[in-house]
């Protein structure tokens, strides 16, 4: 999996840090608070609605021009064209063999499309697409370090008077699409959740008196839900198969873009060749394995630990990835911590 030793520094540092109890993240979630003292407390004041994540660690994209909409459409796996004002999309950069590069958080606001990326990738996203603009209408610029982003337990758009917001489609069926997980009772649907794009400057005035929650409370809530993450649950040979991505990250019959021979193929002759399991976690132990960690059955490597977290209901959970015939009802070990499966994506 990605290397979540070290987050690149593009963003700058977060005023947030300075709040009372903040204990700074790390790996690609440094530069802002993992918690602020009690990250069980933090989980359900989440759940609850009323607590505010700092996400200002993530990159902010925009996209100018007449053209944007249908340029983005042309090049990425959802169909953008026509996308309404402040409603939030998502889509993903592939490889030409259809490996998942980038994943981008898409809202628009009439006159500019906005982006909102993984820590540390704005810049490179940014390079890609001023690479890809050829004769077309539109101007990309990296304003990370003009924007932040906040994430709030909301699902409703933002309105005219308040900040834009990317509101999180996960993990209904966009469009033309495809379901390798449940297509009723997946357990994202009791997760609300959007992101807040806001003048830097406006940071803490955003937050206003409302309580901190910080990323491993998130991070929690996002692995109960199954939702995977660009950089935890994808190395260099993911495709979105694997990972039950298609459902609100691809459109499976709209034109011709970079990788779409890859999604076409393995949707339509065959399965992927990992798939993402949901594993609860034996916490009888005082330490849990990390992400990264190998997951073994009868001594052979299987796949790799993606995401470990401790939620305040369910104790130790963890997102994974394994090879696609691995026995769905075999518990898997990283170290010596049994892990039992739910199956997302069918084998």
């Amino acid at each position: 999996m990605t290397d979540t030793t070290t987050a690149p520094a593009t963003a700058p540092a977060s005023p947030l840090l300075t709040r009372p109890g903040a204990v700074a993240g790390e790996g690609l979630d440094a530069g802002v608070a993992a918690h602020y003292g009690d990250p069980g407390r933090e989980q359900r004041l989440l759940e609850e609605g009323l607590a505010v994540v700092d996400l200002s660690h993530r990159g902010v994209v925009t996209v100018t021009g007449p053209d944007r909409l249908s340029w983005l459409h042309s090049i990425t796996s959802q169909h953008l064209t026509g996308l309404a004002p402040r409603v939030g999309a998502e889509s993903l950069v592939l490889s030409p063999k259809g490996h998942v590069e980038h994943a981008l958080h898409v809202v628009d606001d009439g006159e500019t499309t906005w982006l909102t990326v993984e820590p540390g990738t704005a810049p490179a996203l940014a390079a890609w697409l001023d690479s890809m603009r050829f004769m077309l209408r539109v101007e990309v610029a990296d304003v990370t370090a003009a924007y932040a982003v906040l994430g709030e337990p909301l699902s409703a758009a933002s309105v005219e008077g308040e900040p834009l917001a990317w509101v999180d489609p996960w993990p209904a069926l966009v469009g033309d699409t495809a379901a390798y997980g449940p297509e009723t009772g997946h357990p994202g649907e009791a997760r609300r959740w959007r992101e807040l794009i806001v003048a830097r400057g406006d940071l803490e005035s955003a937050v206003g008196d409302r309580p901190l929650a910080g990323t491993w409370a998130a991070e929690a809530l996002r692995v109960a839900a199954w939702r995977p993450r660009l950089g935890f649950e994808t190395d260099h040979r993911t495709i979105a198969h694997e990972l039950d991505w298609l459902r609100t990250a691809v459109h499976l019959h709209k034109g011709c873009y970079r990788g779409q021979e890859t999604i076409a193929r393995v949707h339509n002759l065959g399965r992927p060749p990992r798939r993402i399991v949901f594993l609860h976690l034996d916490g009888s132990g005082h330490v849990l394995p990390e992400a990264g960690a190998e997951l073994s059955l009868d001594g052979r490597v299987v796949g790799r630990l993606t995401t470990v977290a401790r939620h305040h209901e369910e104790g130790p959970i963890a997102l994974a990835v394994v090879k696609r015939n691995t026995p769905v009802d075999a518990d898997l070990v990283a170290g010596t911590v049994a892990g039992a499966q739910t199956v997302i994506v069918t084998p």
